[in-house]
């Protein structure tokens, strides 16, 4: 498994996974949503050495033809592409299910019809819906609580279908709630931090009694790397430190290192519809830790240092519009 095809490598967990695989040695592909401005997204701050052995290649996720072509010669897709925002997915259904679902589709198409030796495909904690029991391993039932978590869980049902049919040899990786530099500010933590490194004294967030399970970005990337070299063809593999902590709690811990005058309130406008809400998100990583050599390295306390520290450097904040709710 040499050579690689990451789609959605511009975004945030798809740039970590390309520094890793860049690292590792693999030559990699990268497939970067067309733009009119040529922008690569976070590829474009990445360091030139990284950047440099990659080949990009600009196009859309939803053009089968262009997929096909672009997964020629490769040994190994990583189907990172899609649209993430719960609360845009309100707003835009059915672009969730052309990007999701269809891209999903147009990946497994060009990877049977080329017999791509494997294929990882991206799901989400979010299919869980709010946990019936936890901890939430891959058993727990599917509960569409959005659009988005919907999308995905058709996108996995999908994934899922080709290898029963025609033995496709796709692991459906489920990452818990992932946050490291550079993820956007339509995620909690990004949230919190560009709004308390603005200067605001009232951070604005919706709901704070949730719950979730978040693993640093160096973390999943490595879960996606272990599931590419494993013998989990078929599976669903959930990514998850098997811990929870409420959003409520979270800010308050990231408020205390940054300005602990800060005061935490609930915005109703970034309130989810009370049946949409995921109260709980609490995973299981045992079989990822019985299947794979992957362990969770990275402490909540190490994983928003480090974030912190990204957003703090001369010019990062500047990418986020803490003034406005960015769904």
């Amino acid at each position: 498994m040499k050579n690689i095809l990451l789609t959605g490598s511009e975004g945030f967990i798809g740039s970590h996974l390309l520094e890793l695989l860049v690292e590792k040695g693999y030559n990699v592909k990268a497939l970067v949503q067309y733009n009119s401005f040529n922008s690569w997204g976070w590829l474009d701050s990445l360091p030139k050495n990284i950047v440099n052995n990659v080949e990009v290649v600009t196009g859309d996720i939803r053009d089968f033809h262009l997929i096909e072509e672009t997964a020629k010669g490769v040994d190994c897709i990583f189907h990172l592409a899609a649209l993430i925002a719960i609360p845009f997915s309100y707003k835009s259904p059915d672009s969730y299910v052309d990007t999701n679902v269809k891209g999903t589709l147009n990946v497994l198409q060009a990877a049977k019809k080329l017999n791509t030796e494997k294929i990882v495909v991206t799901s989400t904690s979010e299919v869980y819906g709010t946990a019936l029991y936890i901890p939430i391993d891959e058993n727990h039932p599917k509960q569409a609580q959005s659009p988005y978590s919907a999308s995905k869980i058709g996108a996995d049902a999908i994934a899922e279908s080709f290898y029963r049919s025609y033995e496709t040899p796709v692991t459906i990786a489920r990452p818990f709630n992932t946050y490291g530099p550079r993820q956007s500010a339509r995620a909690v933590i990004p949230t919190v931090i560009s709004q308390l490194l603005a200067g605001k004294k009232e951070i604005k967030l919706g709901s704070l009694e949730p719950t979730r399970d978040f693993v640093f970005v160096k973390d999943t990337v490595a879960g996606f790397l272990e599931l590419a070299t494993s013998n989990l063809s078929g599976h669903h593999v959930n990514i998850a430190t098997n811990s929870e902590i409420s959003i409520g709690d979270l800010a308050k811990n990231i408020a205390k290192i940054i300005n602990p005058s800060a005061r935490i309130i609930q915005d109703p406008d970034r309130i989810r519809p009370i049946k949409s809400e995921v109260n709980r998100l609490y995973g299981c990583n045992k079989k990822i830790i019985s299947n794979t050599s992957w362990r969770p390295k990275f402490s909540l306390e190490f994983g928003l240092k480090e974030t912190i520290d990204w957003f703090s450097k001369t010019g990062n904040n500047d990418f986020y519009k803490s003034n406005i709710y960015n769904v």
